[in-house]
């Protein structure tokens, strides 16, 4: 379906692909966050169907990191609504939202860097230990997407390649069994060649049921993995529609996105393998 343009209250010209919300998975409806006093989030709506792959793509401070975290649990809304098949999860506590089947893997990949693999692995079955599930069965079906992990089971994390980092990252949230997979810069710090490699894992996964919302700082390398994408600036989501459409329009992308928006053969930027510092007021 060709989208098309409507103008919203916020006078921005928003690309619509006319995708049903009735249907979603995943239903963000003009959810509002703030910080304290300080709004990050203003009526931000975004909808993921069943086994879809949706990007979230915006320049530095834009809200995408606020917009995962309050569907993961991590922020309450302060207004509006999500849900998650049918049923509510705005302002759930963290724990239970991986519960009802969706895995957040933040940006920087959290890890337990002194653990093993193996051990890391097991620390993302927690959710499902009461849910009848057999840990060996799930972490070798896992693992087989990440071969070079069934080879460093025993190694600590914190002693992996930058690559291998988040191979485990994105593989201790896949031991959740999840619906719906968040992923925040997949890319960071990581080889253009490592980058090509998990986009590639994040298909696999894609086709096997599991639906994939990405944050990319490489937005090019996003909208072509991706079904349908939303762009969000200073808080507020300002183009939505399918990820094809976007990609053809460069000059779009630069009204929106302008110098942040990486060129595809740019060097990603390499971070400290340490675990990151935790700020109040990351967007």
């Amino acid at each position: 379906m060709s989208p098309s343009v409507v103008t919203t209250e916020s006078s921005h010209d928003v690309i619509t692909d006319g995708n049903d919300s009735a249907a979603a998975l995943l239903t963000v409806d003009a959810i509002d966050v703030h910080y304290g006093p300080i709004q990050a989030l203003r009526a931000v709506s975004l909808t993921i169907g069943s086994g879809e792959r949706v990007a979230l793509v915006g320049a530095n401070g834009a809200g995408k990191t606020t917009t995962l975290r309050a569907i993961s649990g991590l922020l309450a809304p302060t207004r509006g609504r999500i849900t998650f098949d049918g049923e509510p999860i705005g302002g759930m506590a963290a724990n239970k939202v991986v519960q009802r089947g969706i895995a957040h893997l933040p940006e920087g990949r959290e890890l337990f860097f002194g653990l093993s693999v193996e051990e890391n692995l097991r620390a993302g079955f927690w959710s499902q230990r009461r849910a009848g599930r057999a840990y060996k069965s799930q972490r070798d079906q896992v693992m087989d997407h990440f071969p070079i992990l069934r080879e460093r089971a025993h190694q600590a994390a914190g002693t992996l390649s930058g690559g291998e980092q988040q191979m485990l990252g994105v593989a201790r949230a896949l031991m959740s069994n999840p619906r719906l997979l968040i992923v925040d810069e997949l890319s960071l710090g990581l080889a253009p060649k490592i980058v090509s490699q998990l986009f590639d894992i994040l298909a696999e996964i894609n086709r096997a049921g599991t639906a994939v919302l990405i944050v990319e700082q490489f937005v090019h390398m996003a909208l072509a993995n991706t079904d349908r994408a939303a762009v969000l600036a200073k808080g507020e989501v300002v183009l939505a529609g399918p990820s094809r459409d976007l990609l053809a329009d460069p000059q779009l992308i630069a009204t929106y996105l302008g110098e942040q928006a990486p060129k595809p053969d740019e060097p990603p930027r390499r971070p400290s393998r340490r675990a990151p510092k935790r700020t109040s007021n990351r967007t």
